[in-house]
């Protein structure tokens, strides 16, 4: 699967004049270096390169323009009106440069770089915490931007270069991604105390198929997942209510409002029992996820190498 970018197409005018000034800018550098001295030979030396290859460049740049920027007397120079009014736009450009290199390098500076990380809203409170405590104990200057959001949307958001990896389930089946298994979560049929099956400890998916189902929205993983499983016991969940996030549905289960298969709180939430799900064997796999062929920065490659070291030891068993 392929992503194609959404931005619209440039009009050949906008081409014509991107084009012309990734031409004239080295020879804006130029320029620049020379004004700042206000001496060709001492701005050659500056910039590593023959003083008359300078000075052609100058000279380029004039032609190009079709105006003087400089006074010349001999090698000294001055600027022209013209030549004062388009310095200080060269500097505040290069100075802006200067700035995107500077954060660029910042980025990926192996010691104190970025990684940003999307996650599933239900690993959130443990897992992801746990790796980044580990993690940061051998980095501790490496920067996280942290993204909880749901599969389709973590996905989407890796492929457009805005995440390095996501920690999702289930794991994606793309061409353009690699995705790596870490370890196993299993999910219990959560239900109201005062349910019928209450007492039980462990039950059969199909002895709820005419339950009413509280479950996430659409494009959460967890959501395909339940459904998959329902499929496995031989029925569609009825869908009573959506929401965003476990401990959400937890509450809608307590009040009432119907059953969920969900992965195990991490304190007891009165209200609601968990029972084991003997048929089918309700566990989801978890895994990170990169795009394929898209080197990682070097913070990146050090986290990621550092959750598959994790494999087996991600999540608590139960």
């Amino acid at each position: 699967m392929t992503h194609e970018s959404s931005s619209p197409p440039l009009h050949p005018a906008e081409l014509g004049r991107e084009s012309a000034v990734a031409n004239l800018a080295p020879q804006l550098a130029q320029f620049a270096a020379v004004a700042r001295l206000e001496h060709v030979t001492q701005a050659a030396q500056l910039l590593g390169m023959p003083q008359p290859t300078l000075s052609r460049a100058v000279a380029r740049l004039e032609g190009e323009l079709g105006v003087d920027l400089l006074a010349r007397q001999g090698r000294t120079v001055r600027l022209t009106r013209a030549g004062r009014l388009l310095l200080g736009s060269v500097e505040r450009a290069l100075a802006e440069l200067e700035r995107g290199v500077e954060l660029a390098r910042a980025e990926t500076d192996p010691v104190s770089g970025r990684v940003a990380f999307g996650f599933l809203h239900t690993m959130g409170t443990d897992a992801v915490p746990a790796l980044l405590r580990d993690f940061r104990a051998d980095h501790p200057q490496v920067r996280f931007q942290l993204v909880q959001d749901y599969v389709a949307a973590m996905l989407e958001r890796l492929r457009d270069g805005e995440l390095d990896l996501c920690l999702v389930s289930p794991l994606p089946d793309a061409t353009d991604l690699t995705a790596r298994p870490l370890d196993e979560q299993r999910l219990y049929l959560t239900v109201p105390c005062d349910h019928r099956l209450a007492g039980r400890r462990r039950i059969r998916l199909a002895e709820v198929a005419q339950e009413p189902f509280v479950v996430v929205e659409e494009g959460y993983g967890l959501r395909a997942i339940t459904e998959a499983f329902c499929a496995e016991a031989g029925f569609a969940p009825r869908i009573a209510f959506e929401g965003e996030e476990a401990e959400t549905l937890r509450g809608l289960v307590a009040a009432g409002l119907g059953v969920a298969l969900l992965p195990p709180g991490l304190v007891p939430r009165p209200g609601v029992v968990e029972l084991e799900v003997t048929a089918p064997r309700t566990r989801r796999a978890i895994g990170l996820a990169w795009v394929a062929g898209r080197p990682l920065t070097p913070p990146a490659a050090a986290f990621r190498d550092f959750v598959l070291s994790r494999r087996g030891r991600l999540l608590d068993h139960d």
